[in-house]
């Protein structure tokens, strides 16, 4: 007998997906991290031209093995924003860089029912490449990313993505990450700086999402 709970989010998922297909973003669905990767190498990655990729920080897509892939592929320079062995004025030139590449990685904080991607960033290179540079993007998205309304994704995103992220970087200081609720803050560490709401995808198919039944990411 299917799990009751893999199918319930299943059904949340397709009408997610009619949503979001609506909106003009080109939209898959994965049971688990695996066949993301799966659905990424053979039905996304074989109809576009990739010289060059780079992403957005998500927990999720790093779950879905899609970086060791692109890493291993000859074909693609992929450029990292994140080396911890670079300087951090290093690593901000190359999020500048990961503007211009063709294929660009990340998650979103939440999608809802009605096909709206809504996202917070810190320093807005991860919502600068959903938006505008990147020929094409790629989100991964967890089903516990899912929310019915707006509003429920912009109270998701500040009470629980964002303290949540927070907490995730210990050298950070937000009162967030002792309180577990966003306090609108003055800190200097403060993450919630700018808010991206897509609606829709322009050009049509530019962002390819992937929803997945599990619970990933924060």
């Amino acid at each position: 007998m299917p799990d009751p709970i893999d199918t319930y989010w299943q059904l949340r998922l397709e009408r997610c997906q009619k949503a979001l297909k609506k909106n003009n973003f080109d939209v898959f669905t994965a049971a688990d991290t695996q066949t993301a990767g799966a659905v990424f190498q053979n039905d996304i990655l074989p109809g576009i031209e990739v010289k060059t990729a780079a992403w957005g920080d998500s927990m999720t897509m790093l779950a879905t093995g899609v970086l060791d892939a692109v890493k291993s592929n000859p074909g693609i320079q992929l450029i990292d924003p994140f080396d911890a062995r670079t300087s951090p004025e290093e690593r901000l030139e190359r999020r500048r860089q990961a503007l211009l590449t063709d294929l660009f990685f990340t998650g979103s904080n939440a999608v809802t029912e009605t096909g709206v991607l809504v996202n917070l960033d810190m320093v807005g290179n991860r919502v600068a490449g959903l938006t505008f540079g990147p020929t094409h993007v790629v989100l991964f998205i967890g089903r516990n990313k899912i929310v019915p309304t707006l509003d429920d994704a912009l109270q998701r995103v500040k009470n629980v993505a964002a303290p949540a992220n927070a907490i995730r970087h210990p050298g950070l200081k937000t009162p967030c990450m002792k309180t577990a609720v966003c306090m609108d803050c003055s800190s200097p560490d403060r993450i919630c700086n700018t808010w991206c709401i897509t609606e829709k995808c322009f050009p049509k198919g530019r962002i390819k999402i992937i929803l997945i039944n599990q619970d990933l990411g924060l």
